[in-house]
Formats: structure tokens, sequence, C-alpha cells
């Protein structure tokens, strides 16, 4: 299989952040480091099979980091690396713009539109 050549940047980053969930990994993240369980209710929908799965590709692409604490019960942390730090602040003017367009997108799309506390 001939190996992969990226277009552009862009090209690059969304490869990294591809998929329904990294991106909203990303944005949990933001504030701090995360357990598991955290990272699962701070998502909503995604499986804990599948958080582990996108969490262990994460790590790869070397934007998340998992801290095992030898401790009983062994807990396990995820923080962001300094990439990671960057590729989320990359993010926020994308995050922006959904927010300001989000209700317009739901009705569109036949999502169910945000609640606004």
């Amino acid at each position: 299989m001939k190996p992969r050549t990226y277009a552009c940047g862009l090209d690059a980053a969304i490869d990294v952040i591809g998929g329904r969930w990294k991106a909203l990994i990303l944005w949990a993240l933001h504030h701090g480091p995360m357990r598991t369980g955290e990272l699962r209710r701070s998502v909503s929908g995604i499986s804990e099979k599948m958080l582990i799965q996108v969490l262990r590709e994460m790590e790869a692409d070397q934007i998340v980091h998992r801290e095992v604490f030898h401790e009983v019960p062994p807990r396990v942390e995820y923080s962001l690396t300094p990439q990671g730090m960057k590729l989320n602040d990359a993010l926020l003017p994308l995050g922006d713009w959904g927010e300001d367009n989000m209700t317009d997108i739901a009705r569109r799309r036949g999502v169910q539109p945000p609640v606004r506390h």
C-alpha cells in the first residue's frame, strides 16, 4: 500500500482530529486532566469502548498524555500535551462559529435545537 501524503496542513490536521469524537475529547480536556469516567460523562453519547479506542489514537498522535497512578485501585488520567493544547486553541474559532450558528444548523439538519441557559 502506498504511504499517504498530505495535500496541505489542513489535510494533516483533519487526519488527526477527524471522526465524531476527537474534537469533543480535546474540548473536554481543555480545562485540565480527567479520568476516563469523567471524560465519558463529558462527551455525551460515546461508549467506553469507543472512548478508549479514540484516546489510544490521540495518544499515538501525541496530542493526549495518559498517566497511570500506581495506587489501589489504579487510577488513569488523560491530559493534553503541549501539541494538543495548541490544536485545541486552533479549534476555538471553529467552536465560536458553531456557537454563533448552532440554532440555524440544527434547524436545517432537523436536529433538536440547543437548550440555552
